[in-house]
């Protein structure tokens, strides 16, 4: 069954306070990893203490695998966290740190010890019982944080931003760490993220969030290759979609969007009326080099060579795109470049809402 949202919203202060959570509706399939991804601010990690019971919602209902949690503490809930700052007791050691939760439970001794050493050895820190959080590194103490919220053998197991006090390749490896063991033990986890790529990467599906409200939900390619407005276009993908707003010209079988004084081909116009006011994007590896005097000309203003690739900065009239090439150029900050666009790969989202057409 898993987790159910129904017109959840929450507020901190009077009825006269603004809504942080504005009446979201999603569910996270039993089993999944799903992924909350948004801006800071967007009110994921309220959502994520909301399914904790850290937070009360002001409206609307939360079930957990058929029961309806809304009104329950958070020990009611058989649900795990796992926190950015690891928040572990720095006077215990490692082995005292994971049982804990079972110690104040009144789980026997015995028992708490056993499960304590089987969480450890599931996070591969067998034979570290005995340090202390300082003796460990960043790496180290984020798997006895998530051994502790193991042990407890949670219906439901949350991360809020855990990876993000470590370094660039610690991140990596730990998010490869964590989507290894949830394919092992198949609990049902929600991983609280600003970071798309963690997202992309790890998620079976991802609830996108900006403002309070759920802007689009789906698998990471789902969300890739059509995204639903704008906002998700712009926020899915790194580096960044190229969009510019210009206006639609459909021409019998042929299609192209007029702005910055280029003619810009377009694929799939969707509902696309033709004159109308739209957002035309393309993303960096849909754009290649053609030969001269083909596609959009462009004015190269940075090239940064990354070894197997080369990513340019380009100037078409006001307007300035990334493109990744695979492989390298000859290019040179001031040279005139044609751009050719993968057409099969064009986004248009209406001019005024935002949303894809």
């Amino acid at each position: 069954m898993g987790i159910q949202f129904k017109q959840v919203t929450k507020r901190y202060g009077g009825a006269d306070s603004p809504l942080v959570v504005k009446g979201i509706d999603f569910a996270v399939p039993k089993g999944s990893l799903t992924t909350i991804l948004g801006p800071s601010g967007c009110g994921k990690t309220t959502t994520l203490r909301m399914i904790a019971g850290l937070e009360a919602p002001t409206g609307g209902q939360i079930v957990i695998d058929g029961v309806d949690v809304t009104h329950l503490g958070p020990s009611e809930r058989n649900v795990s966290m796992v926190f950015q700052s690891y928040a572990l007791f720095p006077h215990m050691n490692v082995i005292g740190n994971v049982r804990y939760g079972l110690d104040v439970s009144g789980v026997h001794k015995a028992e708490a010890l056993e499960r304590a050493h089987k969480s450890l050895a599931l996070v591969g820190l067998a034979g570290y019982e005995e340090r202390l959080p300082s003796e460990l590194s960043g790496g180290q103490q984020q798997r006895v944080a998530l051994a502790r919220a193991l042990v407890l053998e949670p219906s439901v197991l949350l991360f809020d931003e855990p990876l993000s006090n470590l370094d660039a390749k610690l991140r990596v490896q730990m998010r490869s760490e964590i989507k290894a063991l949830h394919q092992r033990l198949r609990t049902t986890t929600v991983y609280v993220t600003h970071d798309q790529i963690e997202a992309m990467t790890m998620a079976d599906r991802i609830v996108v969030m900006h403002d309070g409200i759920v802007e689009q939900i789906g698998t990471p390619l789902e969300l890739f290759d059509r995204p639903g407005n704008l906002f998700v276009a712009q926020f899915i993908g790194s580096p960044a979609m190229n969009v510019v707003k210009g206006s639609l010209h459909i021409d019998g079988s042929s299609a192209w969007v007029e702005a910055q004084g280029a003619r810009w081909p377009v694929g799939e116009t969707g509902q696309g009326q033709n004159g109308q006011s739209v957002h035309y994007g393309v993303r960096p590896t849909d754009v290649t080099l053609a030969a001269q005097g083909q596609g959009v000309a462009a004015e190269v203003v940075v090239v940064e060579p990354t070894g197997a690739e080369t990513e340019l900065l380009v100037k078409v009239g006001e307007f300035k795109l990334v493109v990744t090439l695979h492989g390298r150029t000859d290019a040179q900050p001031g040279d005139t470049v044609w751009l050719q666009v993968d057409t099969r790969k064009t986004h248009l989202f209406d001019g005024q809402s935002e949303q894809r057409l």
